[in-house]
């Protein structure tokens, strides 16, 4: 049990590094982006929210492969497995329960499924603060058809 909690601690560790990375990289560039002043700041609002998304699920991917890998290197499902779908059902929380993990590794499940909570909630943290702050930028310049001072 000991090993598991290792290999997991491990693999959380590597994928909270990589959301740490695309986090930085995505406030970076939205706050290089944020100073520009635009004709269509809603059109503008969206490819920044949409890039950001897009930023996030590619993470997120990333990180289920990692999972994948993990799962290949200790044998964390039974020979013949989809290693990749095992991961991604785990990480998403879907459980459906059609591929589990062997006995030895019971764990694995769990602990991919507690990754994935935390990174979906930290990645919905990103979101909605990329978006207050650009909605901040426009309204302090008089844009999208608000002042600053409306945010009460």
């Amino acid at each position: 049990m000991l090993l598991q909690f290792l290999v997991g601690g491990i693999i959380s560790a590597i994928n909270i590094m990589i959301h740490a990375l695309v986090t930085v990289g995505a406030v970076g560039i939205v706050r290089a982006s944020g100073l520009r002043h635009t004709e269509w700041p809603r059109l503008y609002l969206m490819l920044v929210m949409v890039g950001t998304a897009a930023a996030l699920m590619m993470a997120h991917t990333l990180e289920v492969f990692v999972w994948a890998l993990a799962d290949l290197i200790v044998g964390a499902a039974p020979a013949g497995s989809d290693l990749l779908y095992f991961a991604f059902v785990n990480y998403t929380t879907l459980g459906y329960g059609d591929i589990t993990p062997v006995q030895a590794w019971r764990l694995i499940g769990p602990m991919t499924a507690m990754n994935g909570i935390l990174m979906f909630g930290w990645s919905t943290a990103l979101l909605f603060e990329v978006l207050r702050k650009t909605l901040e930028h426009f309204a302090s310049m008089g844009t999208m058809g608000f002042s600053y001072s409306d945010r009460g």
